[in-house]
């Protein structure tokens, strides 16, 4: 696993911290330098007060029989942060899994909300409301099936695009669509495929390899 990109920080007023110092395994290290130039519209100008964390929540379902498929991509993203940062998620708050520590001298809190993806704006409502965390400053990473395999879109702010997970975290935040989010691409299903069986299946082995050589 390589760096999403270390200058993502440095190209911020009030950084946005670079998103890992490793890659999950859908993300090629060639969509890093797309997610550095995008990122910077979502920095927050600083107050000059006691700096709130950021949030990094990533998507998926809890229990082995989701790790590695396609809608957990959220996670796999926080787990490499995690490991890159020395962060540990050991503590759970909020039906989330949590970990707090810092990239650079910025503070950072992860989550892996516990709800199940439906309902993971339970857990992100409960501690963007308890922390008094700028909407600005939530950054939600989900897998797309709108987006071509292992491709990066961060945007400032947006809608659910029909993402349940999403869909529940702005309904918990009271409408608040002003939060920043790094979309995952995941493809579109093969053939006639439901898209709700699509992506609780694991990658293939092609898909492996091509992002290992990417």
């Amino acid at each position: 696993m390589r760096l999403l990109s270390g200058a993502l920080a440095s190209r911020l007023h009030s950084p946005l911290l670079p998103l890992a110092r490793a890659r999950p395994r859908c993300v090629p290290r060639s969509s890093s330098a797309l997610a550095c130039r995008a990122s910077s519209s979502a920095a927050p100008a600083g107050d000059g007060g006691a700096r709130k964390p950021w949030l990094f929540v990533g998507l998926g379902n809890p229990g082995k029989m989701y790790q590695r498929t396609r809608h957990n991509v959220g996670f796999e993203m926080i787990d490499v942060i995690a490991e890159a940062e020395g962060i540990s998620l050991s503590s759970m708050q909020f039906k989330a899994m949590v970990g707090k520590g810092r990239i650079g001298d910025v503070p950072i809190m992860l989550a892996k909300p516990q709800t199940f993806m439906n309902a993971s704006g339970e857990s992100v409502g409960q501690l963007v409301s308890y922390y008094k965390i700028p909407h600005n400053q939530v950054l939600v990473m989900y897998d797309d099936l709108d987006l071509p395999f292992a491709k990066l879109r961060l945007l400032p702010k947006g809608g659910h695009g029909g993402h349940n997970g999403m869909r529940s975290i702005i309904n918990h935040l009271k409408q608040n669509r002003e939060f920043p989010r790094l979309r995952i691409g995941i493809g579109r299903p093969p053939g006639k495929m439901d898209p709700a069986n699509f992506v609780l299946r694991p990658f293939t082995k092609k898909e492996q390899e091509e992002v290992w050589s990417a």
